[in-house]
């Protein structure tokens, strides 16, 4: 089975944890994509969906899945979303496609996040495999890059990518956070920085991990 394959296998998963007559979390990504596609086979049973990214709202509107805004509601049932690394502790790298920030928004709104990743994704510890996004106001995109030297990173400025609220991202590497609690918080703090990729605060409730003998589940 090949990856594509595994994050459909976690993405139909998904959909148990979707109750009808509610409105979903919806984030942004390849695995994202699937669930997607997976919901729109339920469209009329739902009241429709926040999305993360301009992307996924298209991608819903597809699917004949009304699309809120995230101000029109006051609370989610679920937030499904996928990540670049998660830890068996729920603690995740997300912003691989820079929607970090209103990912963070949508689930922050959610009872529930729940995870679907192939299990390429699976790390003890966070920056293990990928660099860490950080959403900076192009202004401050120096100033952050120095500061997170400083911290022990080496970011790097993703050259031509603007992120749905018009910043930029610097993706940080070599960067093995230990503490990603702590850490998220640091560098939020930094004067520019609009958010980071590190999903600690808001962990994942649920992993579904995609693997070639199913989906495996973790609470």
């Amino acid at each position: 089975m090949d990856q594509l394959e595994m994050k459909k296998v976690a993405a139909k998963a998904a959909l148990q944890y979707v109750k009808p007559d509610t409105i979903v979390g919806v984030g942004s990504g390849s695995t994202v994509n699937c669930f997607i596609e997976a919901l729109g086979k339920i469209a009329d049973q739902i009241k429709g969906a926040v999305a993360a990214s301009k992307h996924s709202e298209a991608l819903l509107r597809e699917q004949g899945i009304e699309v809120f805004s995230a101000n029109e509601v006051s609370s989610l049932d679920v937030y499904i979303d996928g990540a670049d690394e998660i830890t068996p502790q729920g603690y995740m790298i997300k912003g691989g496609g820079a929607a970090l920030t209103r990912e963070k928004i949508v689930s922050s709104l959610a009872k529930k996040f729940i995870c679907i990743v192939d299990e390429r994704k699976q790390v003890e510890v966070l920056g293990s495999t990928f660099a860490l996004p950080v959403e900076v106001i192009p202004m401050a995109r120096s100033y952050v890059a120095r500061q997170l030297v400083s911290l022990g990173g080496n970011p790097e400025y993703r050259e031509n990518v603007i992120t749905d609220n018009g910043n930029v991202i610097l993706d940080v590497y070599n960067f093995k956070i230990l503490e990603p609690l702590k850490m998220e918080q640091t560098i939020n703090n930094i004067a520019g920085v609009v958010t980071n990729g590190i999903f600690a605060q808001r962990y994942a409730n649920v992993t579904i991990v995609g693997t070639p003998n199913g989906a495996k589940i973790i609470e």
